[in-house]
């Protein structure tokens, strides 16, 4: 998965992380689970975007604390 650098603690990916493998496998079967992994991948803030605008570390944290 791709995420904003910045924006989410260790711990937080750890989770992301564990959170996804498990996900798959409650899709795909326990033996698929245990042979997935799962990668965080950190982006610079202002490196990626969409057509209508380019994301940064910043509006992610304000995305965050609102939640």
């Amino acid at each position: 998965m791709h995420v904003l650098e910045g924006v989410f603690s260790d711990e937080e990916k750890q989770r992301m992380i564990r959170e996804t493998a498990r996900a798959f496998g409650r899709v795909a079967g326990p033996k698929m689970q245990e042979n997935t992994s799962v990668r965080v991948h950190e982006v610079r803030s202002g490196c990626w975007g969409g057509a209508e605008s380019v994301w940064t570390t910043e509006r992610a944290l304000e995305m965050k604390a609102a939640r």
